[in-house]
């Protein structure tokens, strides 16, 4: 049966910031229509972009009402708790906690590091025997998904037990019965994935998140929770296996297991870490056998990714050290952990692309030369070239490059001010041109077209110098209030201007038309007359009794004028088309 995927998007809330690209290890996520989703087979449900997305757009599939649930059709149902609960719910006696779940309706909890003690023997046991070779820790589920999918030669060098949490639900079935049911509770998400892989043994994962809320609903503080003697972990209490949730918990087990030396038992966490060791060991001829305990998440479990924080490694450290006990007398343990078959993975393959086609994907964003490559990351790629390959693969959208969106902005704006007959100009704080457009330079003069002429778009000229209206434009830029439609007299001519602001308090625009030429007096008596029109026909409706059909007659007077200004327009020689004399009826 299919089943819906640990992490997905919410699409009306992605903000296209692309930030879960710039932050995923893999770049599993495909932009499409200026959205962020996820390419399921490619992802490897680590969390991350969960926690960085700012609109909170991705989202985690919500399993507690299946829990819930399970509660109900299950005779007997216990918890298997994950050992970061310590960092989680700090101050809070684990009795107290173990209270709290039965509360909820669970018979009994046990603690997940039981499994990841019988995990440590089974690795311990391996690190003595045989030839030295490369042993790659399969705790995280992260972690093995991105060795079969991203680096499979490495694959072959995953244990093959079972992961703590399996290992300690066979445990729980072994001792309680296989019909019951087991809930697990931690601050991962890909758990999910594992609880779906191997439903025999795992009910349902659900996050530390997740048992939040639950207690929430159910009004249930964890402050006013008293425990009795009967509220302890089942079947005993754990004791080196409460190391996992942090880096070198497990190496630390495995060690005094197998009286491995320091160099044979490393730990590496953060995906990015990761992936520079096993660079690192790729043509490694190894004398000895070396474990490698791999995390995806920075410091551990204890900064998972439904963890309440993922800050203050020290103190969770310092917290988890703190609880886990070592009993020197029963190492090494046993090597009792289950030999499961892996989820089967088909690796992502890994594509040529041919030189041509990334430049051909380079020059559609504007990049002609190498020198134009910025590598900025704004696009959420390392490189213009790795955005090039998203490209081709359909992963990515041109929209997604800054300087391609900033360029193709300016050219828009550039073709709006050239083709319209309007003066424009922009000007920033210190009142200095930052681009104006040709008819602008006409209606200042002959002096200033001809500087145009020189230098278009007059960059860096004082607006002072060449417009005696420039304090309109101080008094937008420090009032914030906008002038619209405002009358200015300029020698033989009366100009109509809009000054407004793009940038509070930082960039002004103008906008100016001469309304002397023919052409700018004809619109104006043509907008006059329509408002005349509009206003006429309001009075009508409220006094019709009294204007009867003089309203329409002025209606079809006004309606000529409008006509035959239009049809004058039309008509006009261009060569008139001059600035003429100073109107009377000036605002």
């Amino acid at each position: 049966m299919d089943v819906a995927p640990p992490i997905y998007t919410e699409q009306n809330e992605c903000q296209d910031c692309f930030k879960c690209v710039r932050e995923c290890p893999v770049k599993a996520i495909k932009i499409g229509n200026s959205c962020a989703t996820i390419i399921q087979e490619s992802c490897l449900a680590c969390g991350h972009c969960v926690g960085v997305c700012p609109s909170g757009a991705k989202r985690v599939r919500d399993d507690l009402g299946v829990a819930q649930r399970l509660l109900k059709t299950r005779n007997q149902v216990l918890v298997s708790l994950a050992p970061s609960f310590i960092s989680e719910f700090p101050g809070v006696e684990p009795a107290v906690l173990v209270r709290a779940l039965k509360q909820l309706g669970f018979a009994g909890v046990s603690e997940t590091a039981l499994g990841a003690q019988e995990v440590s023997g089974s690795v311990a046991a391996l690190m003595r025997e045989g030839a030295p070779r490369l042993i790659l820790s399969s705790a995280c589920p992260v972690i093995v998904d991105f060795l079969q999918k991203y680096r499979p030669a490495y694959a072959a060098a995953l244990t093959p037990m079972a992961s703590p949490v399996l290992a300690h639900c066979r445990m729980l079935r072994s001792v309680y019965g296989a019909e019951i049911g087991i809930v697990f509770v931690s601050p991962c998400i890909a758990k999910k994935r594992e609880a779906d892989a191997y439903p025999d043994l795992l009910d349902v994962a659900i996050t530390f998140d997740d048992l939040h809320r639950w207690l929430a609903e159910q009004k249930i503080d964890l402050s006013a929770v008293k425990a009795n003697s009967e509220d302890h972990f089942i079947p005993e209490p754990a004791e080196e296996g409460g190391l996992y949730p942090i880096d070198g918990g497990m190496s630390a087990s495995v060690k005094a297991g197998c009286l491995a030396t320091e160099a044979q038992c490393m730990a590496f966490s953060g995906m990015a870490t990761i992936q520079k060791a096993l660079d690192q060991m790729a043509d490694a001829r190894l004398e000895q056998s070396l474990f490698l305990e791999l995390l995806a998440c920075e410091g551990g479990c204890v900064n998972g990714p439904k963890a309440a924080s993922r800050t203050a490694t020290v103190l969770k450290r310092s917290q988890i050290i703190g609880y886990a006990r070592t009993d020197l007398a029963k190492l090494p343990r046993p090597a009792t952990a289950p030999v499961l078959p892996r989820r089967p993975v088909a690796p992502i393959a890994v594509r040529n692309y041919p030189e041509g086609r990334i430049r051909e994907c380079l020059r559609s964003i504007g990049k002609q030369t190498v020198e134009e490559e910025l590598n900025c990351g704004g696009c959420g790629y390392d490189n213009c070239r790795e955005f090039a390959k998203a490209l081709v693969d359909g992963k990515a959208e041109k929209v997604m490059c800054v300087t391609y969106m900033r360029k193709l902005a300016q050219k828009k704006a550039n073709a709006l001010m050239t083709r319209t007959p309007n003066g424009v100009v922009i000007v920033d704080a210190d009142l200095k041109i930052i681009e104006c457009n040709e008819p602008f330079a006409l209606m200042m003069g002959a002096e200033l077209k001809a500087a145009f002429q020189a230098r278009p778009g007059l960059e860096g000229t004082p607006l002072r110098s060449v417009a005696p209206f420039h304090n309109l434009f101080q008094a937008v830029l420090t009032e914030g209030e906008a002038i619209l439609n405002r009358d200015i007299r300029y020698k033989l001519s009366v100009l109509q201007a809009s000054i407004f602001l793009i940038e509070e308090h930082h960039v002004v625009c103008g906008i100016f038309q001469d309304i002397t030429r023919p052409a700018g007096k004809a619109e104006r008596v043509i907008a006059q007359a329509q408002q005349v029109i509009h206003k006429n026909l309001t009075t009508v409706q409220q006094i019709a009794y009294l204007l009867g059909e003089n309203a329409a007659e002025s209606e079809v007077t006004l309606n000529a004028m409008i006509e035959s200004f239009t049809k004058t327009e039309e008509t006009d020689d261009p060569d008139d088309r001059r600035s003429g004399s100073v109107p009377h009826g000036q605002r």
